[in-house]
């Protein structure tokens, strides 16, 4: 809910300048700034490529890429976030990958967030295979409407379906930390499909009385209360969106 990062890898994702001051402050600590040294031996299944074919590119962030796939033996069609593990030269980018997926499979089964199949690793990449969502973003469906825009009853069955999300990882004790429509896809084309979150790269499983103190989201959606460090930091995100 734009919240707060304990990751610098995470907050390089949406402000490489926040990145910057994470690194010096990670230094000051001694912590987040060693090298792997090698590849890290995740734990997760090593057939990927004698079950799935990746197929056309979907997009890509700073850490890896997303494919659509297809299961050899169901033929399902899927989405594969490749992530190279090259890139992963600190710690701390290892834990983020991990908890990105401990996240997904905490989530597992909720009718508006993208459905996880598993994990996969070669000696390169890490392979985390999703539910394919082919109705586009969200953000893409609100610009369409141009001058018709949403209507209220329409506006709130989306806002309905982004707070259901964000009361699931609450029930998880997780923070999702970037609400906002570029994550938030739906499954079809068609104007009454479900919509499903995706990327929990910012998300955070939290304890009672912990407090995340760094800064991180999408600027354009960051709470005023986050900018200015205080404690308190409301749903701004959803507000934005909605």
């Amino acid at each position: 809910m734009g919240l707060c990062s304990s990751s610098t890898a995470a907050r390089a994702a949406s402000d490489p300048g926040a990145a910057a001051a994470g690194d010096a402050a990670a230094a000051k600590k001694g912590r987040g700034i060693v090298a792997c040294g090698k590849r890290t031996d995740f734990g997760y299944d090593k057939d990927f490529e004698v079950r799935y074919s990746l197929g056309k590119l979907l997009g890509h962030g700073q850490f890896g890429y997303t494919f659509a796939a297809v299961d050899r033996a169901s033929t399902e069609r899927v989405a594969v976030k490749r992530i190279d593990k090259n890139k992963m030269v600190l710690p701390v980018a290892v834990e983020d990958v991990k908890r990105e997926v401990k996240i997904l499979k905490a989530l597992q089964g909720h009718e508006n967030v993208v459905h996880f199949y598993n994990a996969f690793e070669d000696d390169n990449y890490v392979y985390i295979v999703m539910e394919l969502c082919e109705g586009g973003e969200l953000l893409d469906r609100i610009l369409a409407k141009k001058d018709s825009r949403y209507s209220e009853k329409d506006a709130a069955v989306v806002v309905r379906q982004m707070l259901k999300v964000a009361a699931e990882c609450h029930l998880h004790g997780l923070v999702h930390r970037d609400m906002k429509p570029e994550n938030f896809l739906f499954k079809s084309k068609k104007e009454d499909s479900p919509l499903k979150a995706t990327d929990f790269g910012l998300s955070d499983f939290i304890k009672p009385g912990r407090q995340f103190r760094d800064i991180v989201g999408s600027a354009y959606y960051v709470a005023p209360e986050v900018l200015k460090h205080y404690f308190e930091c409301k749903r701004f995100c959803t507000k934005i969106t909605s």
